[in-house]
């Protein structure tokens, strides 16, 4: 009696993934550079399909819809890569956890500058799209209460301490990327004087 062969395992190609990822990666940098200059409506899959070389049936083999390209979008350029690495083991983040108070301030505060300056117009389109789609509408909130519960954490790490409702919640806002354009795009600071100034707010938000 001879004996039933076990199911197959499906066959993994480590090549044939590491092309899928490298084509997600082309991908995700064709649409924020789209986003960034056509904005929401202005952009198609087809017109981030062309920018990245690929078929428009290669686009929506990863990514269902052009709402879940813009999220994904928007997470890639928090980071500035598509990698998978979290973003608190990312070496950028490590001056949050080590120096003086102060170092840690400025640290954190040269950091949100740049994720500010790399997110902005893709942000742009989010807003744009989320005030005609409820369903993005819904996650660009989740997103923000995303953000207010990372920023404790991170506050938590750069001052040795949790923040009372009242920082978290006065930095949540203070570091927004609203006052980022208000004060860049608005009324013309250059990336660095934005810095020191948020520098500055944290050191005071944060008192002692």
């Amino acid at each position: 009696m001879t004996s039933e062969p076990g199911p197959r395992r499906p066959y993994r190609s480590p090549r044939r993934a590491q092309q899928a990822a490298e084509t997600r990666a082309a991908v995700l940098t064709a649409a924020a550079q789209t986003f960034g200059a056509r904005g929401w409506t202005g952009t198609g899959m087809r017109d981030v399909a062309r920018a990245a070389g690929v078929s428009v049936e290669t686009m929506y083999a990863h990514f269902r819809s052009k709402s879940d390209l813009l999220m994904a979008v928007l997470d890639v350029t928090i980071v500035g890569d598509a990698e998978p690495e979290p973003p608190r083991e990312r070496p950028e983040f490590a001056p949050l956890a080590a120096g003086t108070r102060q170092e840690r301030i400025d640290g954190g505060a040269r950091l949100l500058a740049a994720i500010h300056e790399r997110t902005a117009r893709v942000y742009l389109a989010l807003r744009e799209a989320a005030a005609a789609d409820a369903e993005l509408a819904r996650r660009l909130r989740g997103s923000e209460e995303r953000r207010r519960n990372d920023l404790a954490q991170t506050i938590t790490i750069a001052i040795g301490r949790a923040p009372t409702i009242e920082e978290r919640d006065g930095l949540w806002a203070v570091l927004s990327l609203e006052v980022y354009q208000m004060l860049t795009s608005g009324s013309g600071w250059t990336p660095q004087q934005y810095q020191t100034w948020l520098a500055s707010a944290i050191d005071r938000l944060l008192g002692e």
